[in-house]
């Protein structure tokens, strides 16, 4: 079987030019537009990319959702190109958010219900774990008063 194998390797047919396929995944960009024709552009910019599956534009919010299997970094270099000046979208939903009023977090120029996505505006993750000790504590009023 050993000079079956060697001989096989000589006849399968491999293919170099494998590329992987991008993940499914929702770029949201935030684009300054003041109008139809600004919308418009940005939408058919990126509605003619290649992977892309769905746009969702919102003037109001100045903000472009896009879908499909795209890389996010060609997303913002063809909005980009459009004239018009955007970035990754920077917010988060302010119910998300531990404290919303950290500086650097509150942005007045936001959407409504949306904040900075700042690490401050985070809780740390093991918070948690002293609200759940601090109940039994002695040193809380309001303890437990079975023990």
């Amino acid at each position: 079987m050993g000079a079956l194998d060697y001989l096989s390797n000589f006849c399968t047919v491999t293919s170099t030019r494998r590329r992987k396929r991008k993940p499914l995944q929702t770029v949201e960009i935030k684009v300054k537009m003041d109008c139809d024709g600004c919308e418009r552009r940005v939408k058919n910019a990126v509605k003619n990319m290649k992977g892309v599956t769905n746009v969702e534009v919102r003037r109001k919010q100045h903000r472009v959702t896009v879908s499909g299997y795209v890389d996010p970094n060609k997303v913002l270099k063809r909005v980009k190109s459009t004239g018009k000046r955007a970035e990754f979208w920077p917010y988060i939903p302010y119910n998300l958010v531990q404290y919303p009023y950290v500086s650097q977090a509150y942005d007045k120029r936001a959407p409504s219900g949306f904040v900075r996505n700042v690490a401050q505006a985070v809780p740390v993750p093991n918070a948690s774990d002293e609200t759940i000790t601090y109940l039994f504590s002695d040193d809380n009023p309001n303890a437990c008063h079975v023990m």
